[in-house]
Parts: C-alpha cells; sequence; structure tokens
C-alpha cells in the first residue's frame, strides 16, 4: 500500500456525502434548520418549520447556513459541516499519535478509522453528534499534549483545549464539556498527575471557554426566556434519566454499535485490552512464570497515552449506557480511540509478520466495500421515503402566496428540497395531541410553538382543509395511503402528483382563472431544473 494513500481517505467522503437523498427524519430535520436559518436571516433562534427548534444548540445550524449561502442549497452542502468536522477529528488523532507513537502507527490508525463505518458513514450523516464527537476528542488529545509536555505543562495545547470544549457546547450542550472532563480527570486520577492540574491556564482557558461558547445561550434566553430549562432540564438531564424517550436499547448495546462502527479492526483493539488485563492480572495475582506480553512490556507507545486510550473509551460508554434511550451516534467519540489502541497492537504483532501487510489492505478493502454498500443500502432506502419527487414538483409551481398543507405525517426534506420561503401549515387536532403524543415530530412542533406564539399559527386544526378547498393557491400534501383522508376524492382538490411516499394536490378554486390570473411561477435560487421541467411540460 502506498505511504500517501491514505491521504485520499477524505476525498472518498466527501465523494460519498453527495450520493444519498437525506436521511428522515435527521437528515431532513437538521439539514432543513439550517436552511431556514440562511432564508429567514434569524442566526439566533434555530427554527424547524419556522417554530424555534431548542432541542440542540446552534454550530451546526450555522455552518450549515454559511456552507449553504457559499454552495447552494444542497444535501452535499449540508453535508459537508459533518464531513469536514469528520476529518478534523482524523486529523487531529493522526497528528497526535504520529507525535506519541511514531508516523507508522499514525498511518495505521488513519487508515482504521478512515476506511470505519464510522468515517464513511457518520462522517457525513447530517446530524450533532459527528460534530460535538470531533470536539471532545479534540479537547482530550489538547488537554493530554499539554499535560505530557516534556517541558511542563504546555499553555497553548491547554487553551487550545478549552476551546474545543466551549465549540463542544455549541455543538451539543453539556456534554461537550463534561465528557471530556470526566476522561481527563479519571486519567489524571489514575496516573497520578493531579499536580499537573494546577499548573493549567485557568483563568485564560475558562475565559476563553465562556467568550466562545457562552453569548449565544444568553442572548437566545433573552429571547425566549424559558429556553435554557427546556433544553438543559428536558432535552439533556431529562433524557439521560428519563424512560419515557425513543430508542430504548440494553445495556450491552453499545458495545455491538463500536464493532460495526469500526469492524474489523475493533477485534484488535480488543485484543490490546486482552492482553493488558492478562499481564495485570498475572502481575497481582502470579501463579506461574509467563512470558512478557509485548503489550505490556513494549516501550515504543508510552503508557499514559494507552491508559488515556482506555478510559476515554470505557468512561465515555459506561456514562452512555446508563441511560434508557440509546443511539448508535453517541458512540463515535470512543472511535479515535479504538483505533489508536488497534493501531499500537497491529505494529507490535503483526506489522512484522512477512505477510502483515497483504492482511492489512484485505481488511481495508474489506472495510471499504462494507462503508460503499452501506452507503448504496441506504440510500435506496431512503429513496422509498423522500418527498424529493413532489418537492420538485411544487418548488417550481409555487409562487408568493401560495399557501402549503400537510397531513397526517411532517415531511421534513420537502421545505428543503423545494426551498420553501414560509413555514407549512401542519393539520392535525393538536388539543388531542397534546395529551397524548409520544416522543416524536408532533411534539417537536407543538413544543416549539409554545416559545414563539406568531410562529405557532403553523400548526392548524383539520377544519381548516375546508378552508383551503375554497382557497387558490393552496397545496396539500398527505402521505401515500394516508387514513386521515384520500384528497383525491376529496372536492375541490386535484392530485398533481403521487410520489413515491407522498402525494401532492392542489386547490381547484379558481382554476378556470388561474392561468391567466396567477403569476409566473418562482424559479428559487438552486432549483435551475425548473426551466427545463416546464420545456418538457410544453
Amino acid at each position: 500500500m502506498r505511504r500517501w494513500a491514505w491521504l485520499l481517505l477524505p476525498a472518498l467522503l466527501l465523494v460519498l456525502a453527495a450520493w444519498r437523498p437525506l436521511a428522515l427524519p435527521d437528515e431532513g430535520r437538521y439539514a432543513e434548520v439550517g436552511r431556514w436559518m440562511l432564508a429567514s436571516g434569524d442566526w439566533l433562534t434555530p427554527r424547524l418549520d419556522g417554530v424555534p427548534f431548542f432541542h440542540k444548540p446552534p454550530l451546526l445550524y450555522w455552518l450549515e447556513a454559511v456552507a449553504m449561502q457559499l454552495l447552494g442549497v444542497t444535501p452535499w452542502a449540508a453535508r459537508l459541516v459533518v464531513a469536514l468536522h469528520a476529518c478534523l477529528m482524523w486529523g487531529v488523532m493522526c497528528v497526535c499519535v504520529r507525535h506519541f507513537a511514531g508516523a507508522a502507527t499514525a498511518r495505521r490508525a488513519a487508515w482504521m478509522l478512515g476506511s470505519s463505518l464510522a468515517f464513511l458513514v457518520g462522517g457525513q450523516y447530517v446530524n450533532h453528534d459527528m460534530v460535538v464527537a470531533t470536539w471532545m476528542s479534540v479537547a482530550i488529545w489538547c488537554f493530554a499534549r499539554a499535560m505530557l509536555h516534556p517541558r511542563g505543562v504546555h499553555a497553548q495545547w491547554a487553551r487550545a483545549g478549552f476551546v474545543a470544549c466551549a465549540l463542544g457546547v455549541l455543538s451539543k450542550g453539556l456534554i461537550g464539556l463534561l465528557l471530556p472532563g470526566f476522561v481527563l480527570t479519571l486519567w489524571v486520577l489514575w496516573t497520578w498527575q493531579w499536580r499537573k492540574v494546577w499548573a493549567l491556564p485557568w483563568v485564560s482557558g475558562v475565559l476563553l471557554l465562556v467568550a466562545v461558547a457562552l453569548p449565544w445561550f444568553v442572548l437566545a434566553a433573552r429571547e425566549h426566556p424559558d429556553m435554557l430549562a427546556y433544553m438543559f432540564g428536558k432535552h439533556q438531564f431529562g433524557r439521560y434519566t428519563a424512560t419515557t424517550f425513543n430508542n430504548a436499547r440494553p445495556w450491552w448495546f453499545y458495545g455491538a454499535a463500536v464493532v460495526v462502527l469500526l469492524f474489523p479492526w475493533v477485534f484488535f483493539a480488543l485484543a490490546d485490552g486482552w492482553q493488558r488485563v492478562r499481564a495485570a492480572v498475572q502481575q497481582r495475582w502470579p501463579s506461574q512464570p509467563m512470558a512478557a506480553s509485548p503489550a505490556a512490556s513494549d516501550a515504543s507507545v508510552p503508557s499514559p497515552w494507552v491508559t488515556l486510550c482506555w478510559i476515554w473509551v470505557l468512561a465515555i460508554l459506561g456514562f452512555f449506557s446508563i441511560p434508557n434511550s440509546k443511539l448508535i451516534g453517541y458512540a463515535l467519540p470512543v472511535i479515535p480511540p479504538l483505533a489508536v489502541l488497534a493501531a499500537v497492537w497491529w505494529q507490535q504483532h503483526l506489522a512484522p509478520r512477512a505477510w502483515g501487510g497483504r492482511l492489512f489492505a484485505g481488511l481495508v478493502g474489506l472495510a471499504l466495500v462494507l462503508a460503499l454498500t452501506a452507503n448504496i443500502v441506504a440510500g435506496r432506502y431512503t429513496l422509498r421515503h423522500s418527498s424529493a419527487d413532489v418537492a420538485a414538483v411544487l418548488g417550481c409551481e409555487i409562487v408568493a402566496g401560495d399557501v402549503v398543507a400537510v397531513l397526517d405525517e411532517y415531511p421534513y426534506d420537502l421545505p428543503f428540497y423545494a426551498q420553501l420561503q414560509q413555514p407549512i401549515e401542519v393539520l392535525q387536532d393538536w388539543d388531542t395531541e397534546r395529551r397524548t403524543a409520544g416522543d416524536n415530530w408532533r411534539r417537536e412542533l407543538f413544543e416549539g410553538a409554545d416559545f414563539d406564539a406568531q410562529a405557532a399559527r403553523a400548526l392548524q386544526p383539520l377544519s381548516r382543509l375546508d378552508t383551503l378547498q375554497q382557497q387558490a393557491g393552496a397545496w396539500v400534501l398527505a402521505p401515500n395511503g394516508s387514513a386521515s383522508l384520500n384528497l383525491q376524492h376529496h372536492k375541490g382538490f386535484e392530485l398533481v402528483l403521487g410520489g413515491q411516499a407522498w402525494s401532492l394536490y392542489r386547490s381547484t378554486a379558481g382554476a378556470s382563472a388561474a392561468a391567466s390570473e396567477r403569476p409566473q411561477a418562482t424559479e428559487h435560487k438552486g432549483l435551475g431544473r425548473c426551466q427545463h421541467q416546464r420545456q418538457e411540460q410544453r
């Protein structure tokens, strides 16, 4: 394998980021919040369908809006933010491993992380998990570099760690600060480095952390006084302690998750752990002579770094295994240290073998094939649920003043693909939903609407449909097979397009005068396909 070929892995990630439609619900939701921020010009309040969306802080949305401003409103632009964070996680790991274990081990770790599903799939999936995982890993590496510097605590590395923690807080809240602090505290205590803690640049570091992380929370709380209690109380502490949220999983879930995310390399990290446990047991309770274990005796990798990696893995997996609700993305922060441990074990045990290089190339090929296959399968699955086909028609035909409404479900990706400039009216029995809704999209919308009475007008009762059927320029979407209403047989609406997953209807009110009186359909920026579509219709 060419020594520079590992540098192509970030390029492969960027290519894969352009392959799939937006996955639902996460990618549709989080990409649309960023697009709406750009379209509305409101950079303070994240909004979903125009209503405040305070589940997470805004760093992802800010960066998405910037990317879309520069590159256009496309799924690739939204994914670029996450992909660049994944590349940062990968790059900082390589730099640190090169520092303490040498260039060969760094390249090995780069291949292992860069060929994994965590990097090539998780690294281009639009949500907050990779973003916060990146800043958590950067913070841990920076503080470790600061404390293990040969000339004493290195202030600049430590300050970089404080800034990384601040960006972690802006990515997903308190875990961006608490989890790096938890890992580092355990590591400092285990390795007896607690005296170095006092030498950290606490004053300047905390000032940097506060200057980066705090302003948005202060400004947003002034605009929406209950926001902090909602974000931190319900969606951070509440999700950690409650049993009523979605995604209930068994305690061993994250063990399986890391096998999937770092297959096949995770098994070499486990081999390293097994050898270290055996060596520790033999040292504590010697029963018979045992050959020296390379993992225990090899001095090429300083033990504080290996200890850090194992504490990092065990502390974070243990923390996230406690709550009832578990998601595979929460395992992303432990993938870099596992890749490092796997690379260290490989360099010590398999790299010297004559066949080690061929085996490594074969496993890299296997990992890449799995990642490519996962992208293809995910893309085909997502396409069956996407509203991109009806969004293409709606985005080309809608004009200023038209109303778009939706029944039964909420198409997270439709406003993004159609580049709508006004919120969708969501028709539901909202009084009933407030009493019975679980942890779902309905709750996201009505809880967000409680922060902004004007934005709450997007949530309309089912009786609104009677008004829309008499209103020219009214569009209604319903999922195929809608249980509440078949609009195709409802007087006052005509079917415009029966799509893959959604059907688009238009009010027939004023249809006879529509051709002469309605303005020309708006062609939104980025919807260049509209002109081609109109030419085909002619």
